[in-house]
């Protein structure tokens, strides 16, 4: 077998190594002065007045909505095709997720779609730029505001991102991004909420730290630091540690670089893959920057139906299982929510309702992605890719 090809490989150097080296013999291990650079450097990234670190894009989810006031009786509008983590984290203030069908070329919501799911209970929108790709942020902003409602952006693949000149957070209350080793630059598990909001931000500052008034930093460098922090509500711990920001602020000093690689790898996976018709590779709207956290295709040999799509789903498993047994490692895109358990059963959910969502999870395929992936590598995932096409359309056509 040649060697393996696996989904994602994080580049980590001499830059990170020596980075939390530092930090291990300074003796401050927890939230201090690398988290604060680090929240600098991300704030300057996103032309942002604030960025408040913590433990995962999830906990950033969270804690910007619980700051938001989200809450029982409340509704919040979300993809019905993203990672779990953005609807759990409505339904974990006891509010409502409420699930909108995306649009199938971009994996996004768009704003025609969402003004559809609004009802007297909902208070805010949070749109996710799938796999980077950044929603119409001008369009929900249009009507966020003509319906009085918040917006804030599960950006959490979405760094290095933007549309029409904006970036993510520039229109929103919050963006939250996700440092984990999948994306584009990681700290192995870490998140960032960026606001232009102060008061927010503030807030959300004092959620991360059990809800007190000032950091353990801060008050160990001040006057009467024996005396224990004043905490004002009621909260958990999401503090990133100094060891996680670290090793995040070597890997934004080669941030251009990972993104450069990023876009190469699209461009050879574009060029190589362009003339499969079955196959649609991702689609870039004028005036919008990808950074390719991940390069989702969607598998469409044919017209996309529902009635159709539990055939062409096994294709798909089949396609992907056959690179995996070549030692190439692909994912789908991402799940559904209203696919999933936790949210179908109890709500009961049709696939006639969300009918993109469900095509989406069915049939979006993730290729490996990632910095240093050599061009013999694409080129061997792009044959194995088209082999493997052939080969599962033969016994699909016979049962058929």
């Amino acid at each position: 077998m040649n060697n393996p090809i696996p989904i994602a490989k994080v580049d980590i150097g001499p830059a990170e190594r020596e980075a939390v080296l530092a930090v291990l013999e300074s003796g401050w291990l927890v939230q201090g002065p690398q988290v604060a650079a680090f929240e600098r450097r991300v704030a300057e990234l996103c032309k942002a007045p604030h960025a408040i670190a913590v433990t995962s894009g999830t906990s950033a989810l969270y804690l910007a909505l619980k700051a938001l006031g989200v809450g029982p009786g409340d509704e919040v509008i979300v993809p019905a095709f993203t990672w779990v983590a953005t609807a759990n984290s409505v339904e974990l203030c006891g509010a409502t997720a409420v699930f909108c069908d995306i649009d199938l070329a971009t994996f996004n919501v768009t704003a025609e779609a969402v003004a559809q799911c609004i009802t007297e209970r909902t208070v805010g929108i949070v749109p996710v730029h799938q796999f980077g790709l950044m929603a119409d942020m001008p369009a929900l902003k249009q009507l966020a505001d003509a319906r009085g409602l918040w917006l804030m952006e599960d950006a959490a693949c979405a760094l290095g991102g933007q549309r029409d000149g904006v970036l993510p957070g520039q229109l929103s209350r919050a963006a939250c991004f996700s440092f984990h080793p999948r994306k584009s630059i990681t700290t192995g598990e870490g998140g960032m909420i960026v606001t232009n909001d102060d008061a927010l931000a503030a807030h959300c500052r004092s959620l991360r730290n059990h809800g007190a008034s000032v950091t353990s930093a801060q008050r160990h460098g001040a006057k009467n630091s024996f005396l224990v922090t004043e905490f004002d509500q009621v909260a958990l711990n999401f503090r990133l540690t100094d060891l996680q920001a670290a090793l995040g602020v070597a890997q934004l000093s080669r941030f251009d670089h990972f993104l450069a690689e990023r876009h190469r790898c699209a461009a050879f996976y574009d060029s190589a893959l362009g003339d499969h018709n079955w196959l649609h590779t991702p689609v870039v709207p004028n005036r919008c920057e990808h950074p390719y956290q991940s390069y989702v295709c969607l598998f469409a040999p044919e017209e996309l139906t529902l009635r159709n799509l539990p055939r062409l789903e096994e294709q798909r498993n089949a396609l992907l299982a056959d690179l995996e047994s070549q030692g190439i490692a692909t994912r789908q895109g991402t799940h559904a929510p209203v696919r999933l358990p936790v949210y179908q059963t109890p709500r009961n959910i049709r696939p006639e309702e969300f009918p993109n969502a469900w095509m989406a999870h069915g049939l979006s395929i993730a290729l490996p992605l990632y910095s240093g992936l050599s061009a013999s590598d694409m080129q061997r995932v792009a044959d194995a890719l088209s082999a493997a096409f052939h080969k599962t359309a033969q016994p699909l056509r016979r049962a058929s």
